[in-house]
């Protein structure tokens, strides 16, 4: 793992927060897996794009504020801070979640988020 895939990671949380899909899914291999536990598993751009598309739809702006990386492997937890404002509201929503990625090459090949964010580093076999 190196510095490179972690600003890289960020670049595309950065990009997120602006609407930039493209700008997201540069930093993902095509063939990307993008595992929740809510909706479910969707794979390669289109899917990720779509999904990304369905979940910001009702907001007017959603930002994405990585704020810790943790590195073990080729694997890196992300603690994510994430905060929503419906369209035509003026409260916020926020959430503090995981995400666990799986960078190879310099290609994000896997993400899988969590609702809390202890359950990511336990996936990685790390420990606060």
């Amino acid at each position: 793992m190196s510095h490179e895939d972690i600003e890289t990671l960020r670049l595309g949380y950065e990009a997120g927060s602006r609407g930039d899909w493209d700008g997201v899914l540069d930093g993902m291999h095509p063939n990307v897996v993008w595992k929740t536990v809510r909706s479910g598993t969707y794979q390669g751009h289109e899917e990720v794009r779509r999904f990304f598309a369905d979940m910001t739809a009702a907001f007017e702006e959603v930002v994405f504020e990585p704020e810790e990386f943790f590195e073990r492997g080729d694997q890196i937890v992300v603690f994510l801070r994430q905060r929503a404002r419906p369209s035509g509201a003026g409260a916020v929503i926020e959430n503090r979640v995981g995400h666990l990625w799986t960078v190879r090459d310099g290609k994000a090949v896997r993400c899988e988020t969590f609702p809390r964010r202890e359950e990511a580093l336990e996936a990685a076999g790390l420990r606060e």
